[in-house]
């Protein structure tokens, strides 16, 4: 709806100054909304991180992610629809790049993640050399839009832990 307005009102401009002084305040504009829509989603991702804490809390001796399949023989491996491979994409979709600050051209990390008997998604992780980079990784894999099919462990969906490795590249 934003878009199709400001385009409106630059297909009614005749004077191409004014047209560039609306494609610029069309592009801050939505340079804002991004950072809005940012700063929400980190919160978002504080909000579910402190739950998350406050659930390992709760839990006998403190353990959060107690009862998790890191290592055993499954019957069925936890997957998303689609594969990895879908999953990378729709992560690198959901990726706010304008919130990642870096003077390295290439920032890599790994994201740890719990697949939940249910298909969820919790206890997200990365694990890298850049904190800008990591916090909008764990934001986009919170972000996905399906849920996962869990692992099953002698006919029985069980908790299953798995990594997904990111790296982004920045062009001039």
């Amino acid at each position: 709806m934003l878009n199709t307005e400001f385009k409106k009102k630059f297909d009614a401009e005749a004077d191409s100054f004014r047209k560039a002084n609306i494609k610029l305040d069309f592009m801050l504009f939505m340079k804002k909304m991004d950072s809005i829509e940012n700063v929400a989603m980190i919160g978002a991702l504080l909000k579910v991180r402190n739950l998350e804490d406050l659930q390992s809390l709760k839990s006998p001796k403190g353990i959060a992610v107690n009862n998790t399949e890191k290592s055993a023989v499954f019957d069925k491996s936890a997957d998303y629809p689609g594969g990895f491979n879908t999953l990378r994409q729709e992560v690198a979709h959901l990726f706010y790049t304008g919130g990642v600050y870096t003077e390295s051209k290439t920032v890599k990390t790994s994201v740890g993640f719990i697949v939940e008997k249910d298909g969820s998604i919790s206890n997200v992780h990365a694990q890298g050399d850049n904190f800008t980079f990591n916090r909008q990784a764990e934001i986009a894999l919170y972000s996905v839009s399906e849920k996962f099919s869990p692992a099953v462990s002698k006919g029985d969906p069980v908790r299953h832990y798995l990594r997904l490795p990111l790296t982004l590249t920045i062009e001039d």
